[in-house]
Parts: structure tokens; sequence; C-alpha cells
């Protein structure tokens, strides 16, 4: 036997590798001191969540309320112009519009004070016995003859509820139909 032929394998590097490093590599996580971490969200993150949905549906709000108020007054103007046809009507059947002091009840049921109707129907001039109020819970207000000498004047004062006002507050009236 040779002794040369037995050698032990020698160990060297291969001329295209590194040597390793003792240092960890920035890319690979390092084991925590602090025991293993969960997965999940932090309380920041959640907190950066929740602002985030707050502050969009305060700009959905800002954009949407002005549109209920205009909803309100379009429901008024439908429903004060239901009235004025129905007025008209009782008028075309009895010759006059009803009194100031009959006022708009006097579409739904026979009137008790002068001049009292001889062929008022059963069912009234409305679908309903009932008289409706305005989109903002408040009866119309009845004005025979009208503020601008208007054969007669249905109106509501808007969401206030007081004369005059814009917008969702501004007054509703037969006679700005006419």
């Amino acid at each position: 036997m040779n002794s040369r032929s037995r050698q032990p394998p020698t160990t060297t590097t291969p001329p295209f590798s590194r040597p390793r490093s003792p240092r960890p590599s920035p890319l690979v996580p390092r084991p925590s001191s602090l025991g293993p971490r969960t997965s999940g969200f932090t309380l920041v993150e959640i907190l950066v969540v929740i602002a985030i949905i707050s502050l969009l549906a305060g700009v959905v709000l800002l954009n949407i309320t002005p549109q209920i108020g205009l909803g309100n007054q379009a429901a008024a103007k439908a429903q004060i112009q239901v009235l004025s046809s129905a007025a008209t009507t009782y008028r075309m059947a009895h010759g006059r519009y009803p009194s100031q002091q009959q006022g708009l009840e006097a579409l739904v049921k026979k009137p008790d004070q002068e001049p009292v109707p001889q062929n008022y129907p059963e069912g009234g001039y409305l679908n309903s016995r009932n008289l409706p109020l305005d989109p903002w819970k408040r009866p119309y207000i009845y004005l025979c003859p009208g503020r601008q000498n208007e054969p007669f004047e249905i109106l509501t004062y808007g969401a206030d509820g007081e004369p005059g006002g814009d917008g969702a507050n501004a007054d509703i009236s037969s006679a700005d139909a006419q």
C-alpha cells in the first residue's frame, strides 16, 4: 500500500464560496429574547384604522345631510300640491273654497261650520280620513284668501317652523307652485 495514496482529505474552501460570518444576516430574523411573537395587529395599527374609518364616515355624512333636507322639501311640495288639488275639487263641487274657519279639515270630513256643503262625498276629498302633517310633523297652514290675494294658500314654515328662512328652513307655499 502506498502511503501517499491514502491521505486524509484536506478541508479547503471552494474557490467561489464565502466563509460564514459569525454575525447573523440582517435579512434573517433574530430570535427574540421576549419570547415568540404572535401574529396579529398592534394597538396602534387598530387605532389608525379606526381613525381612517371615522374620517371617511364624517365626509360621507357631510355630503348626505343636505340631501335629507331637500327630500323633506320635495315631500312638502308634493303634499301641498295634493291638498291644493283637493281644495280645487271642493270648490268645483260646492262653488267655493273651504273657509278659513273650516280649514283643511273640510277636505277630510264634512264641515260643521257655515257654509255647510249639501252634497259632501262620504269619503271626503283626500284618500285618507286624516290630514297629513308636513315632513317636520306639524300641520299645514291654510289661509283663505292667501297672503298675496290668491283664492287660498297652503303653506309650511320649513324645518325651523318659523316664517322666512332659506335652505331646509325655507317656507313652502302653494302660491309658489301656482
